[in-house]
């Protein structure tokens, strides 16, 4: 089967796996190309200890540094095996139990358009949400339509 015979939504699902791959690569230097070291000196004033019920952890800025790092390799990690789930799909999108990964994709893309509020309401925002919206709905559309 080449591309040209694929039906569409292995098709239009194995775009969206090549821009996944590449978002999830990008993330994983985000840190770095975000200017992190800038943005959140070593240097300042103490930061809160961090509280859940008795436990009180001393948070130091380093911390917050060693969460980015490891909060953009965990969204590394999604986004790349959400990539190779999308360019895989046409092994498992007629599966029985395919539509509820089709679903739960969905549920991801359109979780991360919301969260795209959290960096500002600007109109650049507003693009990324309506572009990760839109990967939301072709993953509703794929579990709704594909056969």
């Amino acid at each position: 089967m080449t591309v040209l015979t694929l039906p569409l939504w292995h098709l239009i699902l194995a775009i969206c796996g090549l821009f996944s791959l590449l978002l999830g690569t990008a993330h994983f230097f985000f840190p770095v190309l975000l200017d992190f070291e800038q943005a959140i000196p070593r240097e300042g004033a103490p930061l809160r200890p961090f509280r859940l019920g008795p436990i009180r952890y001393r948070t130091l800025r380093q911390d917050v540094h060693g969460i980015a790092w490891v909060m953009n390799h965990a969204a590394s990690y999604i986004l790349v095996s959400i990539g190779v789930m999308d360019l895989l799909a046409s092994r498992w999108l007629a599966a029985p139990w395919g539509r509820w990964l089709a679903l739960w994709l969905a549920g991801w893309w359109f979780l991360r358009a919301g969260s795209q509020l959290y960096l500002g309401r600007r109109r650049g925002d507003w693009l990324v949400l309506a572009g990760f919206a839109l990967l939301g709905i072709i993953h509703l559309g794929a579990a709704l339509l594909a056969r």
